[in-house]
C-alpha cells in the first residue's frame, strides 16, 4: 500500500486454507453435504417467505420480521458458502484482496442485521403478551417497518467499522488465511505494524458489545415475558401465549450458543481442523436449522404451509 513506510510488498491476494489440511479423499464428501445443507436453506428461507407472502393471516408484524430474518440468512450465506463450495473442489483457493474486503463487509453486515433482528422480534412477543391491548399502536406497520429499517441500518454500520477497521491495515505478507473465509481472527494474525493489537481489542469489543447488548434485550422481554405467562391463570392459556415464542426462543438459543462457543472459547492453541469445523457451526450449520425451527415449531406457519403448498401439488385433497 501506497505510503506505507515497509519494504515489503504488500500483498495483493489471499490464499484459504480452510479445508486444504484435511485429507483430500474427504472433500467431496464435506462438498456434498455443505451443498444438500445450502440448498436446503435457501429453499427453507424461500419457502417461509412464500408463505407469508401468500397467506394473509400471516401478514403480521411477527410474519414480517420472520421474511426479513430470512432475506438476511440468504444473503449471508450467500456471502460464505458458494465460495467455501467452490474451494472444495479447487486446488487454487486464492482470493483477490477486493473480494476478500467484501466477504467481510457482507458476513458482518448479514451476520449482525441477523442478532439486530432476532433482538426485535423478541420485543414484539414481549409487546405481543405483556401489553395486547396496545399491539396494534406500538406495532403499527410504519413503526415495524422502521425496526426492520434500523436493523439492517445497524448491520450495514457494524460491517463497515469493522471491515474498514481490519483492512486499514498492512498486509506484508504471508498471505495464507487460516481459514475458508475472510474472517478477523485469522486476517488480523497476517497484518503487520504496530497498530494490530488496538484494532485487534477494538474489534473484538465492538463486536462483543452488539452481541452481548442484543442478548440481554431478548433476556429482559423474555424475562418479562415469562412473569406475564405466569400470571395466566389456566394451563392451556400459558401454552398458548409461550407456544407463539417458542421457535423465536429456540433459534436465540441457537443462535447465541453457537455463537458465545466462537468468542468465549479460551485462546488455546487448537488445530487448524478444530477451527475450521467450529466455524461450520455459525456458517452453515446455524442458517441450516433456523428455517426448520421456525417451519416445526411454529403452528400457524406449518399449517399456512400444508395449506398453501399441499393444495397447489394435491388439489383434490384441500
Amino acid at each position: 500500500v501506497a505510503g506505507q513506510n515497509y519494504s515489503m510488498v504488500s500483498v495483493s491476494e489471499f490464499i484459504l486454507v480452510g479445508f486444504s489440511t484435511f485429507p483430500p479423499h474427504l472433500l467431496p464428501a464435506f462438498f456434498l453435504l455443505f451443498l444438500l445443507m445450502y440448498l436446503f436453506t435457501l429453499l427453507g428461507n424461500l419457502l417461509i417467505m412464500a408463505t407469508v407472502w401468500s397467506e394473509r393471516g400471516l401478514h403480521t408484524p411477527m410474519y414480517l420480521f420472520l421474511c426479513a430474518l430470512s432475506i438476511s440468512e440468504i444473503l449471508y450465506t450467500l456471502a460464505i458458502t458458494p465460495r467455501l463450495l467452490a474451494d472444495l473442489l479447487s486446488t487454487r483457493r486464492t482470493i483477490a484482496f477486493a473480494a476478500c474486503t467484501s466477504q467481510m463487509f457482507f458476513s458482518f453486515t448479514f451476520g449482525f442485521t441477523h442478532s439486530f433482528l432476532l433482538t426485535v422480534m423478541g420485543y414484539d412477543r414481549y409487546v405481543a403478551i405483556c401489553h395486547p391491548l396496545r399491539y396494534n399502536v406500538l406495532m403499527s406497520p410504519r413503526g415495524c417497518t422502521c425496526l426492520v429499517v434500523w436493523s439492517w441500518a445497524g448491520g450495514s454500520v457494524m460491517g463497515l467499522v469493522v471491515t474498514t477497521a481490519v483492512f486499514h491495515l498492512t498486509f506484508c505478507g504471508p498471505n495464507e488465511i487460516h481459514h475458508f473465509f475472510c474472517h478477523v481472527p485469522p486476517l488480523l494474525k497476517l497484518a503487520c505494524g504496530t497498530d494490530v493489537p488496538i484494532v485487534a481489542l477494538g474489534v473484538g469489543l465492538v463486536c462483543i458489545t452488539a452481541l452481548l447488548g442484543c442478548f440481554l434485550l431478548i433476556l429482559l422481554s423474555y424475562a418479562f415475558i415469562v412473569a406475564a405467562i405466569l400470571r395466566i391463570p389456566s394451563a392451556e392459556g400459558r401454552h398458548k401465549a409461550f407456544s407463539t415464542c417458542a421457535s423465536h426462543l429456540t433459534v436465540v438459543v441457537v443462535h447465541y450458543g453457537f455463537a458465545s462457543v466462537i468468542y468465549l472459547k479460551p485462546k488455546a492453541p487448537q488445530s487448524l481442523e478444530g477451527d475450521t469445523l467450529m466455524g461450520i457451526t455459525y456458517t452453515i450449520l446455524t442458517p441450516f436449522l433456523s428455517p426448520i425451527i421456525f417451519s416445526l415449531r411454529n403452528k400457524e406457519l406449518k399449517t399456512a404451509m400444508k395449506k398453501t403448498f399441499l393444495s397447489k401439488l394435491y388439489p383434490q385433497s384441500s
